[in-house]
């Protein structure tokens, strides 16, 4: 009945991390991990749809961790650096970036960004919810982390404001 109704079947949500997709949307998700998941099976992507992760936290925890290992850092000492780069497209990136990870996916409601001033700007008329650029997520030492004219905002892995698993928040970047 819920396929004739254009909606994901219960049995799929229960096996699948949550959503408020139509089944049209979700089946159209579901191609683009899988073809992610195989491509990752070869090389890891030079850019990370992280909307495409099941679970998205256990992604950029591994990066922490395995900085971490490589440089002999603490890891409770040690924080997540995000720049927002030029990139629109993950198209424009040719290789991973040599610290870090570039990471695709996220989007801003009730915000915009521009490009050329490098900041959040007021949102466009009738357009809530737009595609951030490609972000540059980095792991760095906390005592070296500057942070100037920032804004820490919530990620969140889902619309319901939830993480992937469906509880709390996501993340936070700056």
């Amino acid at each position: 009945q819920s396929l004739l109704a254009g909606q994901l079947p219960a049995a799929w949500r229960r096996l699948a991390p949550d959503t408020q997709k139509s089944l049209s949307s979700w089946l159209l998700h579901f191609r683009r991990r899988h073809a992610q998941y195989v491509a990752w099976t070869q090389e890891e992507p030079a850019v990370m749809w992280l909307a495409g992760l099941h679970v998205p936290e256990a992604y950029i925890t591994a990066l922490i961790q395995s900085t971490c290992r490589k440089n002999g850092w603490a890891l409770d000492r040690t924080s997540l650096s995000t720049r927002v780069t030029t990139f629109t497209d993950p198209s424009e990136v040719t290789s991973p970036p040599e610290g870090g990870c570039y990471i695709t996916g996220l989007y801003m409601e009730g915000a915009a960004w521009n490009a050329d001033d490098v900041c959040l700007k007021r949102q466009d008329p009738k357009q809530l919810v737009v595609e951030f650029p490609i972000i540059h997520l980095t792991p760095v030492e906390t005592h070296r982390l500057r942070l100037q004219n920032t804004f820490r905002a919530p990620v969140y892995g889902t619309q319901g404001a939830r993480n992937k698993v469906g509880v709390g928040r996501g993340f936070g970047v700056e």
